[in-house]
């Protein structure tokens, strides 16, 4: 079978879904390819700073999602071994409005991104299997998808949003993540009977690892713990009871009672571990994150390690970012040019090379700091460095406006293509 879409999505994780919602925001019908047979909840929560807050606002569907999760504003990080507790505020400048922290389970970000999008968008069970173009035509290649199942999808406006291990990242020869010398494990611990905690963020450092939880609503909480792991054979368990049994038998085992609960109360189901992966941020200022009319965004273009909470957060701000650059090209043509779409995708290159390589410096140093170890010197830094000095400047990045989409007063014509 032979499909042809004039923009194809590779993706339908957090990046792909909100690019196709600003792109139909800005008028444009985009096809999303997605590999499992249904939307993928890997990680089975996710916390959303107020950068995320303003991209979701600007897709317009911010207060979907706020009218259930409740915002947490701060919380505090205990040192294991001294006892010493901090307090940390994700209060960010007065000047750049009220967003707030708030996490979400994944899933549910998902549908509400998936449910603004015309029905037929998202093709399940499509798993890409080779990339090729047809550049006979200079200003305008097509580019050709074949597909596990024998499909071909031809398009020409491609997006890459399939994540770490990025197919349209490789074909744009972009270099491959490097593992981080971390790992992480991460899940939902469930309370039928209600927990009873503050909506806050509790947080336990140690010798070479930190751990935390926090609350989603009043059953749900989202815990995790990372720690210095040399990868062998680049493999982690999958089975979710073996995983538990580690956290309470070893990674955790010093951890107060309340954090062990969490782990006994998991979910098995949302239970995961796995290596913590990046690219170094030279490869992202100097790479080559679009070519003709093919780039990627999310993971694909920026795989960071977690400790600022940032990948999904970026990803939004990529999809209203990349939205607004196409969007804004069609406003003096009323129909998609492969050469107008070239110049957008590389407006949008130049707008988010240094942030993203900026955020990806950030939290490999926030997890290389707290991760650093219990001697004097490390605690020094962790506590009296980063979380005394720096950790309020990190906040401050998290409060970044990606601005919003141009109104479009009617669907762009996709067979208009030229």
């Amino acid at each position: 079978m032979e499909i042809y879409e004039e923009v194809v999505i590779v993706g339908a994780g957090i990046a792909g879904l909100a690019t196709a919602l600003a792109l139909k925001k800005v008028g444009v019908r985009a096809l999303v390819l997605e590999r499992s047979h249904d939307l993928r909840a890997a990680g089975a929560a996710i916390t959303l700073f107020p950068n995320a807050w303003r991209a979701l606002d600007a897709l317009g569907v911010a207060t979907n999602l706020t009218s259930i999760y409740p915002p947490s504003h701060g919380g505090s990080v205990t040192s294991v071994a001294t006892g010493a507790q901090q307090q940390v505020s994700f209060s960010g400048p007065l000047d750049r409005g009220s967003m707030e922290v708030r996490s979400v389970h994944r899933k549910a970000l998902l549908e509400t991104l998936a449910e603004e999008l015309p029905p037929g968008t998202i093709r399940f069970s499509s798993k890409l299997a080779s990339i090729s173009s047809n550049e006979t035509l200079k200003d305008s290649p097509t580019y050709v998808l074949h597909m596990d199942d024998g499909t071909v999808v031809k398009t020409k406006v491609l997006i890459g949003c399939d994540g770490v291990h990025s197919a349209i990242a490789r074909w744009l020869g972009l270099s491959a993540p490097v593992y981080s010398g971390r790992a992480a494990v991460r899940g939902l611990a469930v309370f039928p009977e209600g927990h009873g905690l503050n909506h806050e963020t509790q947080q336990y450092v140690g010798d070479g690892f930190r751990a935390g939880f926090v609350p989603l609503t009043n059953k749900d909480v989202y815990w995790g713990i990372t720690y210095k792991k040399s990868l062998i054979n680049g493999e982690e368990t999958r089975d979710p009871e073996l995983i538990q049994k580690d956290v309470l038998e070893n990674l955790a085992k010093n951890l107060p009672e309340i954090y062990l609960d969490m782990a006994r109360r998991c979910d098995l189901d949302t239970l995961t571990c796995a290596p913590l992966m990046f690219r170094y941020p030279w490869d992202v200022i100097f790479g080559t994150i679009s070519k003709g009319t093919v780039t990627v965004a999310g993971d694909a273009m920026h795989p960071m390690t977690p400790e600022l909470g940032q990948g999904g957060c970026l990803a939004l701000e990529d999809a209203v970012i990349l939205g607004r650059c196409i969007g804004n090209s069609l406003l003096e043509s009323r129909k998609i040019e492969s050469k107008r779409v070239k110049d957008a995708l590389e407006r949008y290159v130049k707008e988010r090379r240094w942030r993203a390589a900026g955020m990806i410096t950030g939290a490999y140093f926030s997890g290389w700091a707290q991760l650093a170890g219990s001697g004097w010197l490390s605690r020094f830094i962790r506590d009296k460095i980063f979380y005394g000095l720096l950790f309020s400047k990190l906040v401050d990045a998290t409060h970044y406006d990606c601005g919003k989409l141009p109104s479009i007063s009617s669907p762009i014509d996709n067979n208009k293509l030229d």
